[in-house]
């Protein structure tokens, strides 16, 4: 019989020298006349554990991890090919407490099956929705991802059956669906994860979305420094086209849809959509002032829903259980999963999905186990560059949309970044400052300028220059900033940068910047 093998190909695997285990693996079973065969699956997304290694054995999954290519021969010789026990032994995978407390919808075959094989996508659930949309009306389709409560999942939280059936009312004999891959946030990686790990769950989101609205054309928009994102989607849609998933009869259907993959340049200001329009049409990547909005006049004029990867990728889930099903899971408005990005001085980094409601501090102290410092947590960062600073004082917070709000913070696309108490506030709040500037498009004032003169003035509070006259200003620019800028890139970076001001004030006083000079 042969023993299958699971190899991640994921890029944050392979920055862990999963290639060279896969290598090493492949050559201990030549060597020794085995008879194994190697899948190069996606990530499970606990990081600190890759590469992780699994063995499809009798009594199901074995896992080891993290695996090095020095360690392979000595897991032949213990007998991993049967799940036998070893120093890197980690038993069924699905018990590992990181994995079990996970509520898996999204992200429920990313790990498990062969990224590029159809037919192992549908053997794991895949295409029942897309198979339940081709029967039913374009509006029931609409009304079912309303009445589910998904809503965007790349930071706005607008509701997506609303913007779904505004493009579907509005009449035009070409409509877009635009994928916005440009995943550009620190501490992000989900858009990456479900692109090289369960690519078709993308595709089949957006074909449902192309039969909902009456779109025939999509685009999926990704950034250019993630390669190994951009060769599995164009392959994995090339798949699809070939087994009619896309095509002008998707599944058999009298509906067309079909897609392609483009690829930005790298400006982070594209993330934002009209200015990722801009791209897309071959212009310069510059933010457009709104009304119009995209999904009444977005690409080449056209209407267009412009979704995140995971509001997608949520999408076929919906349409096969139904919207009750998803609707149950979270709080509030803020209903179904979010996949939780856990980065920055974190002991347990990776990707947890969880329906909306866990409190801030049992993502950070219980799932993320605290700092991989060991030292106290400071701050945590949650919604990217842009998000606001939190204390632990704040981590009774639930993550929910609302709630976040009423702190003056921001989920964005749910990537949490941890900071130990050696983390200077003075010095990120400038580096927000600074990111903003180097990122602006520079097509509004408010971030143009106020960005660049925020950077100056805080290098006045970092030298002991009239600290309170300063700080007073940086509050006023992060005024004008937020009211005043035509995206938010602008508009939220005040988040960082009166948080850390407003939570952190020592970190502000002459006497803090001198210790810290020392």
């Amino acid at each position: 019989m042969t023993v299958t093998i699971y190899i991640p190909r994921d890029s944050g695997a392979l920055a862990l020298g999963a290639e060279k285990v896969a290598k090493a693996v492949a050559r201990e079973i030549e060597a020794r006349g085995l008879e194994a065969s190697i899948v190069r699956n996606g990530s499970r997304g606990l990081y600190w554990l890759e590469p992780m290694v699994e063995v499809a054995t009798e009594a199901g999954r074995a896992a080891y991890g993290p695996v090095a290519a020095k360690d392979v021969a000595s897991l032949f010789d213990a007998g991993f090919m049967e799940g036998r026990e070893h120093p890197l032994s980690l038993g069924d995978p699905e018990k590992i407490p990181f994995l079990a407390k996970q509520t898996r919808l999204t992200f429920a075959r990313c790990g498990i099956t062969d990224p590029l094989s159809l037919e192992d996508y549908e053997a794991h659930g895949g295409l029942a929705g897309l198979r339940r949309a081709v029967a039913m009306a374009p509006l029931d389709i609409v009304t079912t991802v309303t009445e589910s409560g998904l809503r965007g999942r790349g930071g706005a939280g607008f509701p997506t059956g609303i913007k779904w059936k505004t493009v579907l009312d509005t009449a035009a004999e070409r409509k877009y669906i635009v994928c916005n891959a440009d995943e550009g946030d620190s501490a992000t990686f989900a858009d990456r994860m479900i692109m090289e790990g369960d690519p078709f769950v993308l595709v089949e989101g957006m074909a449902i979305a192309g039969i909902a609205t009456g779109a025939t054309k999509g685009f999926v928009y990704i950034r250019s420094e993630y390669p190994h994102a951009i060769a599995t989607m164009r392959k994995a849609v090339e798949v699809a086209r070939e087994a009619g998933v896309l095509g002008v009869n998707v599944l058999g259907s009298p509906n067309a849809f079909d897609m392609e993959i483009r690829v930005g340049a790298g400006a982070y200001v594209c993330g934002e959509e009209t200015s990722l329009l801009n791209s897309l049409e071959g212009k310069r990547g510059v933010v457009r002032a709104k009304p119009p909005l995209p999904a009444i006049q977005g690409l080449f004029g056209k209407p267009t829903v412009i979704n995140n990867v995971i509001s997608l990728a949520s999408v076929p889930i919906i349409l096969d259980r139904g919207a009750e099903f998803y609707k149950d899971f979270g709080m509030g408005r803020s209903r179904g999963t979010i996949p939780i990005q856990i980065a920055g001085n974190a002991k347990h980094g990776g990707l947890f999905e969880a329906a909306f409601g866990l409190t801030l501090g049992e993502i950070v102290e219980e799932i993320g186990g605290g700092t991989v410092t060991g030292r106290p947590v400071k701050a945590v960062q949650v919604g990217g560059p842009l998000g606001a600073y939190f204390p632990p004082s704040l981590f009774d917070t639930p993550f929910d949309y609302e709630a976040f709000t009423a702190k003056d913070g921001l989920i964005g696309h749910a990537g949490i970044t941890i900071f130990d108490d050696t983390a200077d506030m003075l010095k990120q709040a400038r580096f927000a400052m600074e990111f903003c500037a180097i990122e602006s498009c520079g097509k509004c004032t408010p971030c143009r300028i106020g960005s660049t003169r925020g950077v100056e003035t805080l290098d006045k509070v970092a030298a002991g220059v009239e600290p309170e006259k300063n700080l007073a200003l940086v509050s006023d620019l992060c005024n004008t900033m937020k009211f005043g800028s035509l995206c938010a890139l602008g508009g939220f970076t005040p988040y960082p940068v009166m948080s850390a001001i407003r939570h952190f004030p020592q970190d502000f006083t002459p006497k803090a910047m001198a210790e810290a000079a020392e």
